[in-house]
């Protein structure tokens, strides 16, 4: 501890780094170290993490079972499909939104196809995701009177005014968040919503506007259409194959995290 300024991190870490050189160093360090409570525990920690032994997955009786499953299994195309892909760690996915409605939090995450299912990270329920034709969020455009593609906040199945030439367009789809969206338009959000919070003229009431600054102008909850409860199956991941092991998963924990999750805090500091 003297070379070391009684730094126990420093300490810590030099152990960690020399333990197995520590039978020759000097009498007088060896005891200054048993003396020093935390560098033991350190040492004693380690000791018993190499003690234990490793689990057999050979005799694993989830492992025995699900092989045992397996035998079952026909030999289709799309079983050998599902298999193929699982090897190769590749399982077809979908970049879905979800939203819950306790919480009133909205976040977008990649799925499997096979079992589209998210949970929410504060309340821990697991939804299904929102249906294609109530997302909501950054929507793509084609206005077909002046051939004109753009983007903006709407939901699917309510038009938005064109910027150019004002005519009312119904969305193509929604799109997942990107970190990058390349160059921000200039045109600022206006739509016919009766809330908006930059309404067009004329407004159609009862309409109401999706945008973030809109909702929040009025205290308006963030979810506009919640996500309904998932309702597990049961069912599992026939196989799941990953470093040449051989394990059990439940596809609702089998997300796919590549891409971050966004939810409507971020779109509205990144969007206008």
């Amino acid at each position: 501890m003297r070379n070391f300024a009684n730094n126990h991190d420093q300490v810590c870490k030099w152990i960690i780094m020399f333990k197995d050189q520590l039978n020759d160093i000097d009498q007088d360090d060896r005891s200054s170290l048993k003396k020093d409570k935390v560098a033991m525990n350190v040492i004693n920690k380690m000791k018993k993490d190499g003690e234990v032994p490793k689990a057999d997955l050979s005799s694993d009786k989830d492992i025995k079972d699900l092989a045992a499953k397996l035998k079952c299994l026909p030999l289709t195309e799309k079983n050998l499909r599902m298999f193929n892909n699982a090897s190769e760690n590749r399982i077809p996915s979908n970049d879905r939104q979800f939203s819950c409605k306790d919480c009133d939090k909205m976040w977008w995450r990649r799925v499997p196809q096979r079992k589209e299912v998210s949970k929410c990270r504060n309340c821990r329920k697991k939804y299904d995701p929102v249906p294609y034709d109530k997302m909501w969020g950054i929507a793509e455009f084609h206005c077909h009177s002046c051939d004109r593609l753009f983007k903006g906040f709407a939901q699917m199945g309510l038009s938005c005014p064109c910027y150019m030439c004002g005519s009312p367009v119904l969305p193509i789809h929604i799109l997942p968040p990107r970190r990058t969206r390349g160059q921000r338009t200039r045109n600022p959000h206006s739509c016919f919503g009766e809330n908006c919070y930059n309404r067009r003229e004329p407004y159609i009431p009862g309409l109401e506007c999706v945008h973030p600054r809109s909702r929040a102008k009025h205290n308006y909850p963030k979810v506009l259409y919640p996500s309904m409860l998932h309702v597990s199956t049961g069912s599992t991941v026939a196989t799941c194959l990953s470093q040449g092991s051989l394990t059990q998963c439940d596809l609702d924990d089998l997300i796919l995290d590549d891409i971050r999750e966004s939810d409507e805090d971020e779109s509205d500091s990144n969007d206008s």
